[in-house]
């Protein structure tokens, strides 16, 4: 099963590449962030046949959608969002004991107090579906880079908003021991593995970026992992594509 988070940086301005990528991977799940666009704007041809989609945004702003292949189940996917959202920002869709969910975390810039609450919550939320019994796949654009390896060496600056210590401490309390992040536990030597660049000086060509979007899983879906690349060659986003993909499909019961 392949599964895949993307923040394509403006859905309208990227239809033509959402397209193209879909068809030329066929993930079967899709998580999409910074959608900047309310439902009734988004392009027709975004809604893949192949999938059942939700669309979740606001007017040329934030945004997020999850795309389920039809028939990946034997139930079709049950949509809804936790009672912290705001700003939509995440998107949940559930099938038995198996939640998939798209969460485009605030950069903090304009409220940074904002950010720090949404992560208690989302921490919060992960705890109670872990103590209910439930697995959890969560991607999405976390806009924190988890460790210092996750930024190159060239873009680190201390105290700067991504790069803070209590910034990365929620992100530790968010994972605890019931969420895996699968990019880092199947390759943990990589001081290269980045999924945004500035957007100037060539800095995805050069890749000197940040790592800000992650597949975070339930460890017996993260054990299941076979690969998490970051597909940097996709798309015109600052963002790059991440897919996971597992060795065999996973379960709802």
């Amino acid at each position: 099963m392949k599964i895949a988070t993307w923040n394509v940086n403006g859905i309208r301005a990227r239809q033509a590449q959402f397209c193209e990528w879909l068809e030329r991977d066929r993930p079967d799940v899709v998580c999409l962030q910074e959608l900047k666009a309310e439902p009734s704007q988004i392009p027709t041809e975004c809604g893949h046949v192949d999938y059942h989609v939700y669309w979740h945004g606001l007017r040329a702003y934030s945004g997020v959608s999850l795309h389920i292949r039809k028939g990946l189940f034997e139930t079709d996917p049950v949509f809804s969002h936790p009672e912290f959202d705001m700003e939509s920002r995440i998107v949940q869709a559930q099938f038995g004991k198996l939640i998939f969910a798209s969460v485009y975390v605030p950069n903090g810039g304009k409220d940074y107090e904002a950010k720090l609450q949404f992560m208690l919550r989302l921490a919060e939320w992960t705890r109670r579906l872990h103590r209910e019994g439930l697995e959890l796949v969560l991607c999405g654009d976390m806009n924190i880079t988890r460790t210092e390896r996750d930024v190159h060496p060239r873009e680190r600056k201390p105290g700067i908003i991504g790069q803070r210590e209590e910034e990365r401490d929620l992100f530790d309390k968010l994972l605890g021991q019931h969420l895996v992040d699968v990019g880092r536990a199947l390759d943990p030597d990589n001081d290269n593995m980045f999924t945004w660049w500035a957007p100037w000086r060539n800095m995805r060509q050069r890749n000197i970026g940040w790592r800000l979007d992650y597949v975070l899983a339930s460890p017996s879906i993260a054990a299941r992992a076979v690969s998490c690349p970051v597909l940097a060659e996709v798309g015109t986003s600052d963002h790059a594509p991440v897919v996971m993909t597992t060795a065999e499909g996973l379960s709802s019961t």
